[in-house]
Order: structure tokens, then C-alpha cells, then sequence
């Protein structure tokens, strides 16, 4: 364990002095995990590439305001990947304000039937959604933000953060109704046991 600190600490400090060698090695260490995270927030490969690109750029321009202290290096990355894809949804995104409660929904999900689907599955689910919706769909299921935290975020009401999360569970309900019932049909082989 001590080792990988060193390594980390050696990394950092590398970023820090606008080390080349460095930052390669921070990118390839990272650009994994990073671009699940783009790809679960954005609609297509191409704007989470955008949005990666422009986070790590902000890693480096920032490295110096990183303090191994208050936190662990991949955590501190993936905040700044997450906000990226934030800014960029909010360019792709146009919030309308929802004021009425009457139109927020809802709609439970049974943890039974996401046991069942694939993650491609959902993935491409939650990547059909409006760009606004599937934003605040991660920020609040994926990530755990309250509504608040959410509208603070990308400057809307809770209302409406609200409705976009009813909206995202009650088009996700519709477009994987198929893919639950194509699992749940018994196939040939099983039919005859």
C-alpha cells in the first residue's frame, strides 16, 4: 500500500511540474473509469469524449489546487469529469421550469426487474432520455445529489429537478418493458422442462 502512495505522491508531483511523462501516465491510469463516467451522463460517444477531454484538461490546468490531504486523487478526477459533463449537458440541455407538483410523479422501479437487465441495457436506456433529463437522472440515482444540490448545480428549481427525475423513471419504465419481457419468456429449451 505504501508503495502505490509513493507512486501516486511521485504522479502528482510529476502533474504538478507539468511533467509530459506525467501527465500521459495520469490520463492512461484514469481515462477508464473517467469515460464510464462521461458515457453514463452524456447521449452520445462523441460529446463524452468532448466532455473527457475537457475535464482532464482541467485536471492539469488544477493540479496544483489538489491536496493529497483533503482526499484521494481518482475522487478529486472524477469530480471535475462529473462537472464537466454538467457544463456540457447545459449547453446541450434546455430546462423548462416546472412549477406544478401535480405533474411530478413517483414511479417505483421493482430492484427485481433491474437485477435483470444488462447494463448495455440501461445504458442505452438512460442515454435516449433528454439530454436534461438523463443529467439530473444520474446526478440524483447515480451519484446520490439531492434535488437541491442538483438545481444549485445546473441552476434550475427542485421542482423542476423534481419533474425531470419522475420524467426519466417514467420513459425508462416504457422503453424497458421489452427488454424485461424478452427476459422473462421462457425460450424453447425451457419451455419443455
Amino acid at each position: 500500500m505504501k508503495l502505490f502512495i509513493k507512486q501516486d505522491a511521485k504522479l502528482i508531483n510529476g502533474c504538478k511540474a507539468n511533467d509530459r511523462q506525467a501527465q500521459e501516465r495520469l490520463y492512461k491510469l484514469f481515462y477508464p473509469e473517467m469515460l464510464r463516467v462521461c458515457c453514463r451522463y452524456l447521449k452520445s460517444n462523441e460529446l463524452a469524449q468532448e466532455a473527457i477531454n475537457s475535464g482532464f484538461l482541467k485536471v492539469f490546468q488544477n493540479m496544483n489546487a489538489f491536496d493529497v490531504q483533503k482526499g484521494e486523487l481518482g475522487a478529486w478526477i472524477r469530480t471535475i469529469m462529473v462537472r464537466s459533463c454538467i457544463d456540457l449537458g447545459r449547453k446541450e440541455a434546455k430546462f423548462a421550469e416546472v412549477n406544478s407538483q401535480e405533474e411530478i410523479e413517483d414511479i417505483f422501479i421493482e430492484p427485481a426487474v433491474l437485477d435483470k437487465l444488462f447494463a448495455e441495457d440501461l445504458l442505452k436506456a438512460i442515454r435516449q432520455l433528454p439530454v436534461a433529463t438523463q443529467l439530473v437522472f444520474n446526478l440524483s440515482v447515480i451519484d446520490g445529489f439531492s434535488h437541491k444540490e442538483i438545481g444549485e448545480q445546473v441552476n434550475i428549481s427542485e421542482s423542476t429537478s423534481r419533474w425531470h427525475l419522475s420524467e426519466a423513471k417514467k420513459q425508462l419504465r416504457v422503453m424497458l418493458a421489452p427488454v424485461i419481457k424478452s427476459i422473462d419468456k421462457p425460450t424453447e429449451n425451457q419451455k419443455g422442462r
